[in-house]
């Protein structure tokens, strides 16, 4: 199959069960403290593991290193990032570093690092081609909200204006690796399912930030 045409209907497919309600409730007026708290510790873990899958990925398919090195790299800028948001809601680096993550909120940095560890081309890169779009769209909202309900300045919003936009060259070197792995006889309903199952634990990390 086309991977263009295989990525645009799982797309399609996820949108639907895609509604993201703690950005919804972030939109409509300010959200509880802990509740931001929360983002930036669950991030700060998220980002380090997250950052260690990609390292994997590119020593995995040495054809795509290049794509998944500069996905490394932007983890750690997102992780410079990730300190002026922290700090403006009252957090600083040993409070990240002492933070208790939430097993609800880590199941995406532990479904990308098995993908790392043992997914094929086709899993791999469609199960990231699918979330990045929503994640991106979700900062976006977030990063608006931050501002007009909370007085976060640019600087203080800039870990999720950061991830608002696809990494460049992302999106082709991305569906480059998808169509190999089709090509090779990598399982498309697999990816699919992948595909799916990275946006469920999406969803999965902003339904556990509000006190429960």
């Amino acid at each position: 199959m086309d991977a263009r045409m295989l990525y645009a209907q799982v797309v399609q497919d996820l949108t639907a069960g895609s509604t993201n309600r703690f950005v919804d409730r972030a939109e409509a007026g300010p959200v509880e403290p802990d509740a931001l708290r929360r983002i930036a510790g669950e991030e700060y873990r998220i980002i380090l593991s997250d950052r260690r899958s990609f390292a994997l990925l590119a020593s995995r398919f040495p054809d795509s290193a290049q794509l998944f090195l500069a996905l490394a790299s932007g983890e750690g800028q997102a992780l410079q990032l990730l300190m002026p948001y922290a700090e403006a809601i009252g957090m600083s680096a040993a409070d990240l570093l002492g933070y208790a993550p939430n097993a609800a909120a880590q199941g995406y940095p532990h479904h990308l690092a098995w993908l790392a560890l043992y997914g094929s081309r086709a899993e791999v890169s469609l199960a990231l081609l699918a979330n990045f779009g929503f994640w991106g769209g979700y900062c976006e909202r977030f990063a608006r909200a931050l501002r007009t309900h909370h007085e976060l300045t640019e600087d203080q919003v800039a870990f999720f204006t950061f991830f608002a936009s696809l990494p460049p060259g992302f999106e082709d070197a991305a569906l480059t690796l998808l169509q190999t792995g089709l090509d090779a006889g990598d399982d498309q309903e697999g990816a699919k399912t992948a595909a799916r199952l990275m946006q469920s634990y999406e969803l999965a990390f902003w339904d556990a930030l509000p006190t429960p």
